[in-house]
């Protein structure tokens, strides 16, 4: 892989991508060798091979896919036959060049995408970011440790004390060193960032046993199974012989698996025990993670029994309470639904109160200045979505409640929204004002639906182009009441779930 010479001159003139989160975790996995014996992504025949058998088309064991995937357009600026002309810049979210690719293969991935394989190198000084001395490859982090057994642990949630006692039970009996391998590829599977996750795993420090932590670029794909299986892999690769089993634990990649314990709090002593071994009157269980989510949603502190202190405080500093925490609030119907109207009365409420922060989105107001330039095809809408999703989670990662009245009329561009704001530590409600079309277009304040009709204007929403009605709003408002009403039912929503507090409006 770092054999491959590519002349300046070819790097300078090559096409340039950004591949989404996750692939650019498995890049980065790719290049550090924690994927071995992969050096690349998958190629077509070890694709279906893997698919099909769980080998490579060598034989080699390997279950899981690990593919990038590009526009079909980016492939049009590529000549496979021309070493020269089939170079392609992968870069970081930054636009800094990562790693360069050189494209051998090309197919079909779904409409409008193309896979892609090839040879890569790496370009520039590797990961960059927050916690850079802990995201150490493979190689140099099997160097530090000691000889004999080495446990490891994938720590994608904060460790509390149960979680601790589990380890470091775990480490007595196969008398082993620990490895804590922190996944930074992407948010945890409860929003927490992942520089917030590092730093809640660093502040239990001194209650760890002796052990060696380390930042790992992977990510959650959305399968259990795939996750498992490359989480495996990995820990292989950094130097683990056995690992502490999770919820996604499998016996594979030649790992032996240590089971952990079901403990229970003995409040006669202070000490965590099997729980068949604390009789019942002084046993506490530990705190499911939704009964921590609800502690921090409104500012409970974590009790001391379950959580140390430091720990507590660094979560606590990343998972404010509701009514200080940032969040995103999408307004969602057709032309002519009232999303406008609704919005600006709750944030002239808000303002009025005083007790959040507040910025208006106005999906007109947006299409004349972030947007642009932009029609209203669906590769358009899509990115007119992807923008004000991008600056309403920019709003609330400090803070601040964000109200969006775009259209919106596509699920997907919707769900997007709702990902940035939980990736910036915030929390997202989708309000569907449902307006009927023939109320809409017995408005037609703006004439819109008139010159649709009329066939002045094309790509027209509820007219020429669909609106995929949501299936998961928080919120569904019935228009035929008054504007007051609704924006009611939005403030009081808001109150009853923890965001605004009671009393103050």
């Amino acid at each position: 892989m770092n054999g491959w010479v590519l002349p300046e001159e070819v790097l300078r003139g090559a096409p340039a991508y950004t591949p989404r989160p996750r692939e650019l975790a498995d890049l980065e996995l790719l290049l550090s060798g924690a994927y071995a014996p992969l050096t690349g992504f998958l190629g077509r025949e070890d694709l279906a091979s893997v698919t099909r058998r769980g080998r490579l088309a060598d034989g080699t064991q390997w279950s899981a896919p690990v593919t990038l995937e590009i526009p079909i357009g980016l492939t049009e600026q590529l000549d496979l036959a021309n070493p020269i002309r089939r170079v392609l810049v992968l870069t970081d979210a930054e636009a800094a060049p990562a790693a360069a690719l050189d494209v051998t293969e090309a197919w079909e991935a779904r409409a409008g995408s193309m896979y892609i394989s090839g040879q890569l190198r790496r370009l520039g000084e590797g990961p960059r970011g927050p916690f850079r001395k802990l995201r150490l490859g493979p190689a140099e982090v099997r160097d530090q440790l000691p000889q004999g057994r080495v446990l490891g642990v994938f720590a994608d949630r904060p460790l509390h004390r149960p979680q601790l006692a589990q380890l470091a039970h775990a480490a007595r009996t196969i008398a082993g060193h620990v490895l804590i391998m922190i996944p930074v590829g992407g948010p945890g599977p409860d929003g927490l960032p992942p520089e917030a996750l590092v730093r809640a795993v660093l502040a239990a420090r001194d209650r760890l046993p002796s052990c060696t932590i380390v930042a790992v670029p992977l990510a959650k794909t959305g399968d259990d199974f795939r996750d498992a299986l490359l989480y495996n892999r990995v820990a292989a690769a950094y130097g683990v012989t056995h690992l502490l089993s999770g919820a996604t634990a499998l016996t594979s990649g030649g790992l032996r698996v240590v089971l952990p314990r079901e403990l229970a709090y003995d409040s006669r002593d202070g000490q965590w025990r099997s729980r068949d071994d604390v009789p019942p009157h002084t046993r506490r269980l530990a705190l499911t993670n939704e009964e921590i989510a609800d502690l921090l949603d409104r500012g409970v502190t974590l009790p001391e029994w379950h959580t140390p202190p430091a720990v507590a405080r660094e979560v606590r500093r990343s998972r404010p309470p509701r009514r200080e925490r940032g969040l995103v609030v999408l307004f969602t119907g057709l032309s002519g639904a009232g999303k406008s109207t609704i919005a600006r009365g709750v944030h002239e409420a808000l303002l009025e109160g005083g007790e959040r922060s507040a910025s208006l989105l106005d999906g007109d107001v947006v299409r004349r200045l972030l947007s642009k330039g932009l029609g209203f095809s669906r590769a358009d809408r899509d990115l007119n979505i992807a923008r004000i999703g991008y600056v309403a989670a920019e709003v609330a990662r400090h803070g601040g409640m964000a109200l969006c009245c775009p259209i919106a009329p596509y699920h997907s561009g919707r769900a997007d929204a709702r990902r940035l704001a939980h990736e910036a530590g915030a929390g997202f409600i989708l309000v569907h004002i449902a307006t009927p079309l023939e109320v809409c277009e017995h408005r037609d304040r703006k004439g819109l639906y008139a010159k649709a009709r009329a066939g002045e204007i094309t790509n027209m929403t509820g007219v020429h182009d669909p609106y995929e009605a949501p299936t998961d709003a928080e919120i569904t408002l019935d228009t035929a009441g008054t504007v007051d009403e609704a924006v009611q039912t939005v403030l009081e929503y808001l109150t009853a779930e923890g965001w605004l507090e009671p009393g103050r409006r």
